[in-house]
């Protein structure tokens, strides 16, 4: 007969009988099954529970809080934390397998929810896979003990706070230049563009959707409508340039028609594309338009009349002109959030080249390396 054994245990007498079965003696006494109980215990304490129910809270663009449930007897206990942090990449979850990679994030154990923040592996507007584990470093060598990986948990970072965007603001300020008047915004297209404005919109060109050139926390990026125009002149003619990477056709509109008293500026971003020369992209929005109302609470408001990039200056005597002046070292790319009808303007053909397209800001990528137009948060 096969031999079996049951563990029976009297808490109140602290002793017990290990009882054998296939005939064999009883023995009594309480030393043998106190030693097992103790092993018990130890077994039962040397492992942790899996936290779950993970919560993500209050996200940035380069920080998050998060918090977890556990056995309470283990609160008591663990002395650190391990999170596993991943870009979310094409949607599957199976890339991420935690025992093949290091954990990037260990921490002692604080009281959660838990701060996780830091720009060198967070960037805004993006997706991350999370999982946690809790462990108790050992004494001796100084291993840890620890619980199974938690479920994986998705989350995505925000756009630049008022904050971040005030500090690349500032640093734009730096290399913005003297000021250069100009009378004109103007925008560059290809021929069919035109055509279709005509016949298609009765003349009208109606605002698009911001692209995701830039800074990838922009809070414009992909959220904004509205019109490109620049207004940048050559230094030596007042004019503008006579090329363009957007088309060979360019529509002229009288600078007083976007920049007023009546509308609102923005700065929303400067970036640069591997290149030496910089962009700074500013909001043009119509006081109390739904486009004024977006940036009201998300980008920093600019005075019209004192402003390193683009300003506005009242007639100072009866009969005089505003004076319109641009940034001479950073390329302004203006975006103004309302339709605008071509008879506002002219459209005429340029006399330089209009396929510069290294030139293009389409969707371009910002350089994260520039020590210029990087701030300390994710790119």
């Amino acid at each position: 007969m096969e031999e079996s054994c049951d563990i029976l245990f009297d808490p109140d007498r602290c002793q017990g009988n290990l009882v054998c079965s296939a005939g064999q003696q009883e023995r009594e006494g309480s030393t043998t099954l106190l030693s097992l109980w103790s092993n018990w215990l130890m077994a039962d304490m040397d492992s942790l529970s899996t936290p779950h129910n993970i919560q993500i809270s209050e996200v940035t663009c380069d920080s998050f809080r998060i918090a977890w449930e556990m056995a309470p007897e283990d609160a008591a206990r663990v002395t650190h934390y391990f999170i596993d942090l991943s870009r979310k990449e094409g949607g599957d979850p199976s890339r991420f397998k935690h025992r093949d990679v290091p954990t990037k994030l260990v921490a002692k154990a604080v009281p959660l929810p838990m701060a996780v923040r830091g720009h060198w592996f967070l960037s805004p507007r993006t997706e991350y896979c999370v999982a946690v584990q809790t462990a108790i470093r050992q004494p001796e060598g100084g291993d840890y003990l620890v619980s199974d990986w938690s479920q994986v948990v998705e989350f995505c970072t925000g756009d630049y706070a008022m904050v971040h965007l005030q500090q690349l603001l500032e640093k734009a300020q730096g290399v913005s230049g003297r000021m250069l008047r100009f009378s004109v915004f103007y925008r560059n297209q290809h021929p069919d563009y035109f055509h279709y404005v005509r016949t298609a919109c009765g003349g009208l060109m109606h605002p698009a959707l911001k692209d995701n050139s830039g800074s990838h926390g922009s809070p414009i990026n992909g959220t904004l409508q509205g019109i490109f125009l620049s207004c940048n002149t050559e230094f030596d003619t007042g004019l503008p340039p006579n090329d363009s990477p957007y088309g060979p056709l360019r529509f002229l509109i009288p600078a007083g028609y976007l920049l007023n008293p009546a509308v609102c500026l923005y700065f929303a971003d400067f970036y640069c594309m591997y290149t030496a020369y910089h962009y700074v992209i500013l909001v043009l929005a119509p006081a109390g338009s739904e486009g004024d109302n977006f940036c009201s609470s998300r980008l920093p408001k600019l005075d019209l009349s004192a402003n390193p990039f683009l300003t506005y200056t009242p007639p100072q005597r009866e009969g005089e002109e505003p004076v319109f002046c641009h940034a001479r070292d950073v390329i302004l790319e203006v975006l103004f959030t309302e339709p605008l009808h071509l008879d506002q303007g002219t459209v005429v053909e340029i006399s330089g080249h209009h396929q510069l397209m290294s030139q293009s800001t389409a969707n371009a990528k910002k350089d994260p390396s520039c020590k210029v137009c990087n701030i300390s948060v994710g790119r």
